[in-house]
């Protein structure tokens, strides 16, 4: 991987180098890599979570050098530079029409898509499921058995470089209309219910002790979340501003589906 690093990352300080075949070709890698999932834009390590910057710059230097086309889906029709993920069958990918993921994404088997979206450089693994009308922005994350309910907006963050994306780890429950952006982290097990917005900025809260504690960019682990609002002072007066509570935890078992719907009885959570 260090050769094509190294060229990824001249052709990034020199434009002019997307000119040369040899240039595209190494570009054009980089991307099957990350179709195949033996490349990553961000990774899992004993030391954390580790952002891939010379990866997300490969998938910035893949548009430039694609060209438009016109791309058939039987009666239907696209026109962009990207193709389309294909040979679902032989990735063992459930695939409901009008599910559509681009190439680059990596989709590992057993994951099932509803009418939805995937786009380029993110990395969805096995059993997840993507609910109708969910997206899954450029670079996002989304560890196993993870449920992104209907309508989920999960922002990918492929700019800033340097920036992690968001990453979903594994079994969590997002539930209906949430959306997730600019580089929030959800943990294992963690449950959303319903509307709930996170941004970089969101404040976090956690309620559940004496004291209230609070995070931003990162919901803890087996944390069971709703959307609140805090009062805020403004010139015209104080009104109330959105933010997310954590208001339990989810407990352990070894049957995560018995363990999710025992927290959204417990914590009265709409899904």
């Amino acid at each position: 991987m260090g050769e094509l690093k190294a060229v990824i990352e001249q052709a990034w300080e020199n434009r002019e180098l997307l000119k040369l075949q040899e240039t595209r070709d190494v570009i054009r890698s980089v991307i099957a890599a990350l179709d195949t999932g033996t490349l990553r834009v961000a990774e899992p390590t004993d030391e954390g979570w580790i952002v891939n910057e010379w990866v997300k710059k490969a998938v910035v230097l893949y548009f430039p050098i694609q060209e438009m086309r016109t791309i058939e889906v039987g009666p239907f029709e696209f026109h962009d530079k990207i193709p389309l993920k294909i040979d679902y069958a032989q990735k063992g990918v459930r695939v409901v029409p009008h599910a559509v993921a681009r190439h680059g994404a990596y989709i590992e088997s057993g994951v099932v898509m509803m009418p939805s979206y995937i786009n380029i450089g993110a990395y969805v693994e096995s059993g997840t499921m993507v609910d109708t009308w969910a997206t899954v922005g450029s670079c996002a994350q989304i560890g196993q058995n993870v449920h992104l309910s209907g309508g989920v907006g999960i922002g990918g963050v492929l700019e800033p470089l340097q920036a992690a994306p968001v990453i979903i780890e594994d079994n969590c429950f997002i539930g209906s209309r949430c959306i997730v952006v600019e580089g929030v982290h959800i943990e294992k097990e963690a449950v959303l219910g319903a509307n709930v917005v996170l941004t970089a900025s969101t404040k976090i809260i956690d309620v559940t002790g004496h004291e209230a504690i609070e995070y931003r960019s990162r919901i803890p682990s087996r944390s069971v979340v709703i959307p609140g609002t805090i009062p805020k002072s403004f010139a015209a007066g104080t009104y109330h501003v959105p933010c997310a509570l954590i208001i339990g935890q989810r407990k352990e078992s070894t049957d995560k589906k018995t363990s999710l719907n025992e927290a959204l009885r417990t914590h009265n959570v709409a899904v």
